[in-house]
Formats: structure tokens, C-alpha cells, sequence
């Protein structure tokens, strides 16, 4: 109940934030929280809105498996190895580092305009963090519980189960949150850059036209989402077994 209150109370301040913004910088910076939503509405209303958005789902939909699937088999493939793990760290760190978006160039060489593109760039911001909070989980893992497996005659399976899963989900989820969002904004930047469908590419086109309601309005959209799902995600991991 504590948290709910908070999280209204958050909710009011942010929204007197935007409009104290509006009235400093006007309608040709900032829409008002008002006129935002009322322009949200008439968008969900439109046919358009929802082709984009589908096209946006079905790239983060293929991005975010392809993240979460690859991300914890290359971490606990490392993990599993203390030396291979010791190793790859640091350049998988080095990698996460560098900026995404001078790769795009090689990104669209290698498939094309399309929603191969976004699927790979999306991926490329997602995949990393969840294979390194994998990674770190298997390695933090006391030899003392591999060996006590071991004694109890434990099947590859029992461990995994038994040892393995318990001590990696909290770890796990948490990657799997970030990777998430970083893989939903990979997908966005891609549409921004080189597609013509999706709502990366309608926040760029309206950018272009100076539609101050309609960028706010498929922000707001987008941060609608983004941030049920990731509590969503969170009450998963509460709810999941320690």
C-alpha cells in the first residue's frame, strides 16, 4: 500500500514537472501533459498508429528473445569455466563500451534495409548485459556447493536445478530487465536511422515536420510500456523462488 502511495505521489510531482516545463518553454518546445495524452488518444484512434506500432513489436519481440536466449547461453558458457569467464570479462565489457551506433553502417551492409536490421541492432544493445550478469552469477557460485552436490551424487540435472538456478535467477532477472530496455531502445535508434515503418521512425518523421504533440505523445506511448513491463518483469523475480 506504502508503495502505491509513493508511486501516485511520484506520479503527480513529474507531471507538475512537464507542465511548470510547458508554461517556462511553450507549445513550440513542449506539449502540456493535457494535450499530450488528448493527442495520444487521437493517435490510438488511427489505423496508421497501430501499423507502426505492430512493426515495432514484431523487431523487439525477435531482438529480446534473441537477447535473453543468447545472453544467458554465452554467460553461462563462460561462467561455468572460472578462467574463461576471468578472460572474457573484461572484453565483453570493452564491447558493451563502445558506441552502437558507429556499428550501424555495418549492421545495414550485412542485412540490409529491413527489419532484419533493427532485429540485429536491438540485440547487439541487449544481449551483453544479460550475458554478463549470467556470467558473474555462475562464477559467484562457493565451489563448496559444486562439491557438495557432487558428494550427494547429485545428476547434472539435480545441480542445475537443485544449486545452479537458485543461486543465478536474482542475477539472471536482473540482466534480463536491463536487457530489455536496452534492447527496446536498439530497436527504436534502428527505425530512427534507416526504416520506414515503426515508432522510431514516426518520432524521426515528426521531428522533421516539428510535430512537438505527436514526439510526445509516442514518448509517452513508449515510456507507458517500457515501464509496465518492467514491473512486470520485477514481479516475476520477487515472486520467483529463492
Amino acid at each position: 500500500m506504502k508503495r502505491s502511495g509513493d508511486f501516485i505521489f511520484l506520479l503527480i510531482g513529474l507531471l507538475l514537472v512537464w507542465q511548470g516545463l510547458h508554461w517556462l518553454a511553450g507549445d513550440i518546445a513542449l506539449t502540456s501533459p493535457a494535450q499530450t495524452f488528448a493527442h495520444l488518444g487521437k493517435l490510438l484512434a488511427t489505423a496508421r498508429f497501430w501499423e507502426h506500432v505492430t512493426e515495432t513489436a514484431r523487431a523487439f519481440s525477435f531482438a529480446v528473445l534473441i537477447s535473453l536466449i543468447g545472453g544467458v547461453g554465452l554467460g553461462a558458457l563462460l561462467g561455468i569455466n572460472r578462467t574463461s569467464g576471468t578472460v572474457s570479462e573484461p572484453i565483453l565489457i570493452a564491447l558493451y563500451s563502445l558506441p552502437k551506433v558507429t556499428l550501424y553502417p555495418l549492421v545495414l551492409l550485412c542485412f540490409g534495409l529491413g527489419i532484419s536490421a533493427k532485429v540485429a541492432f536491438g540485440a547487439m544493445h541487449g544481449l551483453i548485459p544479460v550475458a554478463i550478469f549470467t556470467m558473474k552469477a555462475i562464477m559467484q557460485i562457493k565451489p563448496v556447493f559444486w562439491r557438495t552436490a557432487h558428494a550427494m551424487r547429485l545428476t547434472p540435472r539435480q545441480m542445475a536445478m537443485t544449486v545452479a538456478l537458485p543461486a543465478v535467477l536474482p542475477e539472471v532477472m536482473s540482466g534480463a530487465r536491463l536487457g530489455f530496455s536496452l534492447t527496446l531502445l536498439g530497436v527504436l535508434i534502428g527505425e530512427m536511422f534507416a526504416s520506414q515503418r515503426g515508432l522510431g521512425f514516426m518520432i524521426t518523421a515528426a521531428m522533421g515536420l516539428g510535430d512537438i504533440a505527436t514526439i510526445m505523445a509516442v514518448a509517452v506511448f513508449l515510456s507507458i510500456f517500457a515501464v509496465g513491463s518492467n514491473a512486470l518483469l520485477l514481479m516475476v523475480d520477487r515472486a520467483a523462488p529463492r
